[in-house]
């Protein structure tokens, strides 16, 4: 298939090109490279895919109405896998205009191509900050997110209601998923691991916020990839049961779905650190602070709709995929 993927500069974005390109399908890669962080390690990322023959790199910002009306128009993909976005919780709180021009207009663009361009299928980019105020565990897509804690949650939770009213609208098959804490080798520097490993090697001191006792549902990218890769394959439809007397907020009678794709296995901030101590073979020096303004004490991903409708099984153990980090990031920093 002809598939245009956003952010293949980024993290996610270039796994799931290479594993797309594997498998023979070709690749319209679109991303800006902004600086938000090192815009080598993204350059880097970049060069591993240009010298395949299906990948075209189009290096420009999904808030650009015209340009976007314009690479819909040329390539005409046949699905769309959405996932350039203005990440990071905490940088909501100093930079909200970067979060309306690339969440909220950027999608809005994704979802006029789509529509007028005759896409199949979009798959975007949520997130597991979403359920925001919610305490139940774990977190379901068929619970109500009404309560978001930061600029960025809110305008992940904005995504999907977008996505919905063009699935009901025009027809556009949609799948939203709500990402859980997505670490591993080519990850981003703002994201725990990245930091920690770097620091705990070079003998810094870490911030440890909520003193470690923060509880995340790590995913380890390869498995990401094969969920994205899963559901972009398995098109969306409606719920033929769905009641607006009583509405499931993960389903529709338009043709739309809400995934988690999570390890389903939450593990304390306190054992990441202990896991990255072993594998770098160095003490960490840990700066205990309180939790943050934006930042949620847990997450836990329920996954039995993606394992049902998809097949997913997440297979990478928390000390698997630290391990093949640090190896990552010791071999690229030459460290």
């Amino acid at each position: 298939m002809r598939i245009l993927v956003t952010g293949t500069a980024g993290f996610i974005g270039a796994q799931l090109a290479h594993r797309l390109l594997e498998r023979g399908d070709e690749v319209i890669g679109v991303d800006n490279l902004n600086d938000y962080y090192d815009v080598s390690l993204k350059e880097a990322r970049l060069a591993r895919l240009t010298g395949n023959p299906g990948f075209v790199e189009v290096r420009e910002d999904i808030a650009d109405r015209e340009v976007m009306a314009d690479i819909f128009s040329e390539y005409r993909p046949e699905r769309v896998v959405h996932l350039a976005a203005q990440a990071g919780v905490r940088y909501s709180l100093e930079n909200p205009d970067a979060y309306v021009d690339a969440n909220l207009v950027g999608f809005m663009n994704i979802l006029e191509g789509c529509r007028h361009n005759d896409v199949k299928h979009l798959v975007y980019a949520s997130s597991s900050s979403v359920y925001g105020a919610n305490e139940a565990m774990p977190f379901s897509v068929h619970d109500n997110v009404d309560h978001p804690l930061s600029l960025y949650a809110a305008s992940k939770k904005a995504n999907e209601l977008m996505a919905h009213t063009y699935s009901h609208l025009y027809g556009l098959p949609t799948t939203g998923l709500r990402f859980f804490t997505v670490y591993g080798p080519w990850g981003r520097p703002d994201m725990a691991l990245f930091i920690f490993t770097k620091k705990i090697l070079a003998g810094e001191p870490i911030d440890v916020f909520n003193h470690g006792s923060h509880k995340r549902d790590f995913t380890y990218i390869d498995d990401i990839v094969e969920g994205v890769v899963r559901t972009l394959d398995q098109v969306a439809v409606p719920n033929k049961d769905w009641s607006g007397a009583a509405p499931d907020p993960g389903t529709s009678k338009a043709p739309y779905r809400i995934y988690n794709i999570g390890s389903n296995n939450p593990v304390e901030l306190s054992r990441f650190i202990e896991i990255i101590e072993k594998q770098t073979g160095k003490k960490a020096r840990k700066n205990l602070l309180p939790m943050q303004p934006g930042d949620v004490p847990a997450t836990y991903a329920n996954i039995d709709d993606l394992i049902r409708d998809v097949g997913y099984t997440p297979k990478t153990s928390v000390e698997e995929g630290i391990a093949n980090f640090v190896d990552w990031y010791r071999k690229f920093y030459q460290v």
